[in-house]
């Protein structure tokens, strides 16, 4: 998402060379796709609550650097509650 937004795009509007957009947007894409069925491949494994814990990090996901959040808040909390 960095490389996307913070150099492809830029380059695109501000050079006139869409060429790394059309390369980093699909692995983007790709990238994105795989995070969510992670998501509820985990959430299943786990026998995660859909809507208290698989739910927030699926919306996480639309949000920028909402992920970071999710890490903190969520997930940390996930991991420490595994291992008792």
């Amino acid at each position: 998402m960095l490389l996307l937004a913070g150099i492809a795009v830029p380059l695109k509007y501000w050079a006139g060379d869409p060429m790394l957009v059309r390369i980093i947007g699909p692995v983007h894409g790709i990238l994105f796709l795989l995070f969510i069925v992670m998501t509820l491949s985990v959430g299943v494994e786990r026998q995660w609550s859909f809507t208290k814990t698989t739910l927030k990090i699926l919306i996480s996901c639309i949000i920028p650097f909402g992920t970071f959040y999710v890490d903190k808040q969520i997930l940390k909390k996930e991991a420490a509650s595994k291992d008792k």
